[in-house]
C-alpha cells in the first residue's frame, strides 16, 4: 500500500529547481566541521516539536554554570546563550518546560524584556526574549521545577552501592527543555562549556570532555567543541569510579559494579576500530560508557563521548554487548549526522541498527549478525501487525506524521528495524562494496549537520544511484512513505536459529535431551519467544524446572519469560517477577510484561499492585508510557 505522500516515483520526485535548491542547501551544510556552527541561517527544517524559530535567530554556543542540589532535588544556575540572528529579527525563542526563570540580561548587563507563554502539556512553554540591537548574547538565571522530566533523582537505596544519592538526565526526545532553556530541536546544533558544582566526593560526567576521578572541591569544568543537538545534553552525578579499557575507551560505574562492567565491555576498543574501518574517523575524541542505576529507562543513550547504559546488559558473558555496538554506531548515525526532526527519527535509528549489525558481524561473525537480524525481523513483524490491528497503519511509515503528538510515539520498531531493512535492501540492490563507499561519504560530507528524509532521498539518488549508473528501485517510495512492509523486504536466514527451532520441535514432542551449553542470550530469547502461545501450568513448571528461567541472571531472558508467566498467571514466578519489575526501569521490558498482565482481571490486580510500589523507581519516560497503559 502506498501513502498519500506518493510522489510518482523517486526519479520524477528529484527533478525540478526546488529540489535542486534543497540539495544546494545540503551542499552548504557539508562544508562545516567540528568547532563551527552546522548549517546556515535559513536552511534549518521547521520542527513541529519546538517553539523556536532558528531561521530567524539560532543559538550557536552555550555556557552553563550549574549547582546540583540533592536536598531540594533541583538544579540552579545560569545559561549564557550566544546566538546569530537575522538583521530584522525581533526575538529569540527558546523552549522551556516548568523552568523557574529568575532573570534574563543582555551581555552588557541590561535587563532583557521577555515573556513566558502559556504551557502546553507536551511541549512546555515558549520563552520569547526581545533582541537588543547587535548584542548576540543573553544570560538566563533559572532553576528547574518540581518533577523536571529529564531528571532522575535517586536515593541511596536506589543505587547499586546504596551509600549516596545519584542524579542522571535523559534529554531525548524533547526533555532537555525541562533542565536547560534552549532551542530543543534536533535540527539546531551548538557547542557548549559548563561549570557544575556538586557535593564533595561526587563525580560529575557530561556529554563532553570528562574527568576520570572526583575533584577535591566538588567543582567541575566541561567543554564540548563539536556542535551537538539539545537531546544529546547529558549529566550524571554520583559516587562513580572509572576503569580504562583501551587507549580511547573506558567505563564508569559505581564501585561495586566497576569490575563486572570492565570485564563485560572489554571489546569496546575493538568495536571502535571496526567502526572506523567501516565508515571513517571517530570524531569525538574518547568513547566511554557509564553503567547507570537500574531505573534508566532505555538500554542505552548515545550521549557524545559517553554512552549512558542500563545495568541489564551486564550478563556476565558479553552476550548483550551488541547494545554497546549500537550506541557506538550512533557516534556516526545520529550524533554526527542527525535527524532534522523527530518525524525523521528513522534516519538515526535505522542507520544505527544497520551499522551495529555490521560491527557485530566483523567482531563475532556472520552467523552471529544473522541472529541479530532475525530478532529484528521478528520484532518488526510483531510491531507492524499490532499497528495494523489497532488501526494505526500510518505509524508503520518510515517518514512519520507526529503533528500534535509526543515524539516518543515514534520510538518503535519501525524507525529501528524497518529503517534497518530498508538500508539492507539498498545494500543488496547495489552491492555491499558500493553501499559502504556511499555511507562513508555520507558521514564525511554531512558531518555535524542535520538531515531530513526528503534531503536524504535526493542525496541517495545523486551519490548512490546516479554515481553507479543505476535507477532507483521501483518500490523505493513505498518503503519510505508506504504503510506496512513491502514485498521486497530482505529475507533473513539464521543457521543458529534453525538449530533452536529443531530444539523447540523436540521439546514439543517431549524430548528434552538436546544440548544448550553453547547457546547465547539471543538463542535463549528465540527459544522462549517461540514457545507455544498457550501453555498449561504443567508445561510452565516443567520448563522452569529444566531451565530455571524464573531466576535467570540475564535480563533479556527474564524479559521474554515473564511475558509467558504473565500470560499464564504462572504463580511460582510472581515473587521474582515483581522484584524484576520493581528494580528494573528499562521500558523495553516493562511494557510487554505489564501489558500481558492486564489482559486478565487477576493479572491486572497484580500489575496495579506491583506498579504502585515500582512507579517511584521509574524515570518519567517509563512512567509516561505505563500510566497510559495501566490507568
Amino acid at each position: 500500500m502506498t501513502s498519500k505522500y506518493n510522489i510518482m516515483g523517486l526519479t520524477n520526485f528529484i527533478t525540478g529547481i526546488l529540489l535542486l535548491a534543497i540539495f544546494g542547501a545540503i551542499s552548504c551544510q557539508t562544508k562545516t566541521n567540528e568547532g563551527k556552527s552546522a548549517g546556515t541561517m535559513g536552511d534549518i527544517v521547521k520542527d513541529i516539536h519546538s517553539f523556536s524559530q532558528p531561521n530567524e535567530a539560532v543559538v550557536r554556543h552555550m555556557n552553563l554554570d550549574l549547582y546540583v542540589d540533592f536536598a531540594q532535588k533541583q538544579i540552579r544556575g545560569t545559561a549564557e546563550l550566544e546566538f546569530v540572528a537575522k538583521p530584522n529579527a525581533e526575538k529569540l525563542i527558546l523552549d522551556t518546560k516548568n523552568l523557574k526563570i529568575e532573570s534574563i540580561t543582555y551581555a552588557n548587563g541590561d535587563k532583557a524584556a521577555y515573556k513566558l507563554l502559556e504551557e502546553d502539556p507536551i511541549f512546555g512553554s515558549a520563552l520569547e526574549v526581545k533582541l537588543n540591537g547587535s548584542i548576540n548574547k543573553i544570560i538566563i538565571k533559572y532553576a528547574t521545577g518540581h518533577g523536571a522530566e529529564a531528571l532522575q533523582w535517586l536515593g541511596a537505596t536506589q543505587t547499586a552501592d546504596k551509600t549516596d544519592p545519584f542524579l542522571f538526565t535523559q534529554s531525548q526526545a524533547i526533555l532537555a527543555r525541562s533542565w536547560i532553556p534552549l532551542q530543543d530541536s534536533p535540527g539546531v546544533r551548538f557547542t557548549y562549556t559548563a561549570k557544575v558544582t556538586v557535593p564533595k566526593g561526587f563525580l560529575v560526567l557530561m556529554s563532553a570532555e570528562n574527568p576520570q576521578q572526583a575533584s577535591e572541591d566538588g567543582i567541575y569544568h566541561f567543554k564540548m567543541e563539536q556542535p551537538i543537538p539539545s537531546y544529546l545534553m547529558a549529566l550524571a552525578v554520583g559516587r562513580i569510579d572509572f576503569a580504562p579499557i583501551g587507549v580511547r575507551t573506558g567505563v564508569y560505574a559505581e564501585l561495586s559494579m566497576l569490575g563486572r562492567a570492565k570485564s563485560e565491555f572489554s571489546e569496546m576498543e575493538d568495536m571502535l576500530r571496526i567502526a572506523e574501518k567501516l565508515y571513517g574517523e571517530y570524531r569525538w575524541g574518547r568513547y566511554d560508557l557509564i553503567v547507570l542505576p537500574p531505573s534508566f529507562p532505555f538500554g542505552g543513550m548515545e550521549n557524545p563521548r559517553i554512552t549512558f547504559a542500563t545495568p541489564t546488559i551486564l550478563a556476565g558473558d558479553k552476550s548483550l554487548t551488541s547494545l554497546v555496538a549500537h550506541e557506538l554506531a550512533h557516534s556516526w548515525s545520529g550524533n554526527l549526522v542527525t535527524n532534522a526532526t523527530w518525524s525523521d527519527f528513522w534516519l538515526n535509528e535505522g542507520f544505527t541498527v544497520y551499522f551495529e549489525t555490521r560491527i557485530m558481524e566483523a567482531l563475532k561473525g556472520k552467523d552471529y549478525a544473522d541472529m541479530l537480524s532475525a530478532l529484528s525481523q521478528q520484532g518488526l513483524e510483531e510491531e507492524v501487525a499490532n499497528f495494523m490491528d489497532s488501526g494505526q497503519e500510518s505509524d508503520t511509515k518510515l517518514k512519520l506524521d507526529l503533528t500534535g503528538r509526543n515524539p516518543d510515539d515514534g520510538v518503535t520498531s519501525i524507525a529501528y528495524d524497518k529503517g534497518y531493512f530498508f538500508l539492507k535492501y539498498l545494500e543488496e540492490y547495489v552491492g555491499r562494496e558500493k553501499f559502504d563507499v556511499f555511507l562513508k561519504k555520507y558521514f564525511e560530507e554531512l558531518a555535524f549537520t542535520s538531515n531530513n528524509t526528503e534531503r536524504f532521498l535526493i542525496y541517495l539518488n545523486e551519490n548512490l544511484f546516479k554515481k553507479n549508473g543505476l535507477k532507483p528501485m521501483a518500490d523505493l517510495n513505498d518503503w519510505v512513505y508506504g504503510t506496512g512492509l513491502p514485498e521486497s523486504m530482505p529475507k533473513v536466514h539464521s543457521a543458529r536459529f534453525e538449530e533452536i527451532d529443531s530444539a523447540l520441535l523436540q521439546w514439543k514432542e517431549g524430548n528434552i535431551a538436546f544440548s544448550t551449553e553453547a547457546w547465547s542470550s539471543h538463542e535463549w530469547v528465540h527459544f522462549i519467544k517461540n514457545l507455544p502461545y498457550e501453555m498449561d501450568q504443567k508445561s510452565m513448571t516443567q520448563l522452569d524446572a529444566q531451565f530455571d528461567f524464573t531466576h535467570s541472571g540475564n535480563a533479556e531472558i527474564l524479559g521474554v519469560w515473564y511475558v509467558h508467566c504473565a500470560r499464564h498467571l504462572y504463580q511460582s514466578s510472581f515473587e521474582a517477577m515483581e522484584q524484576f519489575l520493581v528494580t528494573t526501569g528499562r521500558r523495553k521490558f516493562l511494557t510487554p510484561i505489564y501489558g500481558e498482565l492486564i489482559t486478565t482481571a487477576k493479572g491486572k490486580d497484580l500489575a496495579l499492585s506491583i506498579y504502585k510500589n515500582a512507579r517511584p523507581n521509574y524515570h518519567f519516560v517509563a512512567i509516561s508510557s505505563l500510566d497510559k497503559l495501566l490507568y
